[in-house]
């Protein structure tokens, strides 16, 4: 019994080791998203403060990172109303297109596809609301000469055919 118990331990280590090995090799492979498709959306990596274009309020600060071998941008977004949330936001090669998914404190969900148009990102999608209403979401966000980048967000009840203003920011570095 103490042999096969002395065995059950050693294999045991042997099998942590060799994970160990596993994961460290893994890590040592170049990233898979090294094209520049994949950097497409890195103007907007940053330690940014947000503020309202209409009135120049501070309305949060969020910090924008690459992750997971440049394969994701991460968003950290905290309102200065106490709004929190999390976007992650990825290039898919297969169909040339740039995916996010937001999710917020407040139990938020929002799926967005497009891609970059002229210079700026341009992502949209819709919202399933109460009693069956579909909003559609459409985010812009434009990369500034003075380094900024504006995201502006607008949101259509009917398909599209008219627009209505969500959120119209400008992102300034903090430094």
């Amino acid at each position: 019994m103490k042999k096969m118990l002395l065995g059950c331990g050693v294999l045991a280590a042997l099998l942590l080791v060799y994970t160990a090995v596993q994961t460290a090799a893994q890590g040592a492979h170049p990233s898979s998203c090294g094209s520049s498709a994949y950097r497409q959306f890195d103007f907007w990596v940053g330690n940014w403060n947000v503020k309202s274009r209409e009135n120049g309020r501070l309305v949060g600060t969020n910090i924008v990172t690459k992750e997971l071998g440049g394969c994701v941008v991460m968003e950290h977004w905290n309102g200065a109303r106490g709004g929190r949330g999390y976007s992650f936001n990825m290039y898919d090669a297969p169909t040339k297109s740039w995916h996010q998914t937001w999710v917020d404190n407040t139990g938020g969900l929002l799926l967005l596809k497009g891609g970059l148009r002229n210079g700026s990102m341009v992502l949209q999608g819709t919202m399933q609301g109460a009693k069956n209403t579909v909003t559609l979401h459409r985010i812009v966000w434009t990369p500034q000469r003075n380094g900024a980048v504006r995201q502006h967000w607008t949101a259509s009840m009917n398909g599209g055919r008219t627009w209505q203003d969500q959120f119209d920011g400008i992102y300034q570095r903090k430094r």
